[in-house]
């Protein structure tokens, strides 16, 4: 129906995340768009391929299912902008964790720590103090709207206590990255590895890229940062100057030669 691709819906719909949301979602449609093909034709997913990727993200768990939430969000996004016919977001079903496994899960998330470049733990704590600021502001913004006595149709009392559950699970996030962080520093290897920047060639087209290599929780496509999680990430981690890598992803399979490692 529609020529769009994946890669020009994500920056559509980013366009239109204001405030503390805009971070996660871009953090997680930029996992989507790498993991289908930010150059694929939207017109071209199907909703297996949705269910596909609800596999890939694991089962269910706190963190899935806020990641899951913003791939609903944007599949909600465009099926009322009209680029969809359908909202997809319904295949996108995480499997149920057991017993078992969550109680494992909650115990290796308490326990495992993020890797973060010393840039990434600033920017964080920058950001931490930036919600610490708009949550006085926005609990002064509820505090007015309440003033009208008819909470059926108070639309303002609406906007402000959803910004606030934004505000308040985002300085949860960063508070509970922040207390696992580990921070990356200089390795002096040679090798491709968490706070390094890579630059590579696409031996099909001949084009050049150079990438940020960061933990999961720092990525974001607009500034070059990819994750060591993605499956350019994975292929390239531990590779040196001269290695080739092939990534395969739904997109097709890429072929790449590393030609700089920089710490």
């Amino acid at each position: 129906m529609t020529e769009i691709t994946l890669g020009e819906a994500v920056a559509s719909y980013i366009d239109t995340v204001k405030g503390p949301a805009r971070r996660a979602a871009l953090a997680e449609l930029d996992r989507l768009s790498r993991w289908y093909g930010p150059d694929k034709p939207l017109g071209a997913m199907r909703g297996h391929d949705v269910a596909t990727y609800a596999e890939a993200m694991g089962p269910s768990s706190p963190e899935t299912s806020r990641r899951a939430a913003q791939v609903r969000g944007f599949f909600v996004f465009l099926k009322k902008e009209g680029v969809l016919e359908q909202n997809l977001g319904p295949h996108l079903r995480l499997k149920k964790a057991t017993k078992a496994r969550r109680g494992i899960a909650a115990g290796a998330a308490a326990s495992t720590g993020i890797e973060l470049t010393k840039e990434g733990v600033d920017a964080l704590k920058a950001e931490l103090q930036s919600l610490m600021e708009q949550r006085i502001s926005v609990r002064e913004d509820i505090r007015r709207a309440m003033l009208d006595k008819d909470f059926r149709e108070n639309a303002p009392l609406d906007v402000a206590k959803n910004e606030q559950g934004q505000i308040e699970a985002r300085i949860r996030d960063i508070e509970e990255m922040l207390k696992r962080a580990v921070i990356v520093g200089a390795g002096g290897t040679g090798r491709v590895r968490v706070g390094c920047t890579v630059t590579v060639t696409n031996l099909a087209s001949g084009r050049e890229t150079q990438y940020a290599i960061v933990g999961p929780t720092e990525a974001n496509a607009a500034d070059g940062k990819i994750s060591s999680a993605s499956p350019v990430g994975k292929a390239l981690i531990g590779c040196v100057e001269g290695d080739e890598v092939e990534v395969d992803a739904p997109a097709g399979v890429t072929k790449l030669r590393v030609e700089s490692v920089k710490d």
